[in-house]
């Protein structure tokens, strides 16, 4: 793909505040005709910079008001208990995200749960039952006033 313009980025900011906006109204948002702004999003997806279009789901919304930021240092640092941990922690529904990230712990973890009773059952029936796991700490969401996860 040759190199993202202006124009390309801007495309982008818009779809990533309106994966579901028609292409005459994103042409008209970035001042292209809809055949070259179809053009361009074409070519944005086909050089993977734009990976897939997916659904914002509200927390809340869904009975889990409760956000945390865990991060998660184990007692091992092999392959063997990183692929472990990986695994158990795929099959929580409470973990919505997982950073295998650089410096004092492994993991940073995005926790949802219904409330602060739900989070302590994951945290010690779930997570703290981990063979892998030496070290938790919580951080818990007050309020996110800038959130442009998709």
């Amino acid at each position: 793909m040759k190199k993202m313009d202006a124009t390309d980025r801007r495309i982008l900011r818009a779809l990533t505040r309106n994966g579901r906006i028609s292409n005459l109204e994103l042409a008209e948002e970035v001042g292209l005709s809809p055949s070259a702004c179809l053009r361009r999003v074409t070519t944005l997806e086909r050089a993977g910079v734009i990976a897939g279009y997916r659904a914002v789901l509200n927390p809340e919304a869904m009975g889990a008001g409760f956000v945390a930021y865990v991060t998660v240092g184990l007692s091992q640092h092999t392959k063997a208990a990183q692929e472990a941990f990986e695994r158990a922690i795929s099959q929580s529904p409470e973990v919505r995200e997982c950073h295998n990230i650089t410096g004092a712990v492994e993991y940073l973890l995005r926790v949802e749960a219904a409330d602060l009773a739900a989070y302590k059952h994951f945290h010690t029936e779930v997570l703290g039952t981990l063979p892998q796991v030496a070290a938790i700490t919580s951080y818990v969401v007050m309020g996110s006033p800038k959130n442009e996860r998709g």
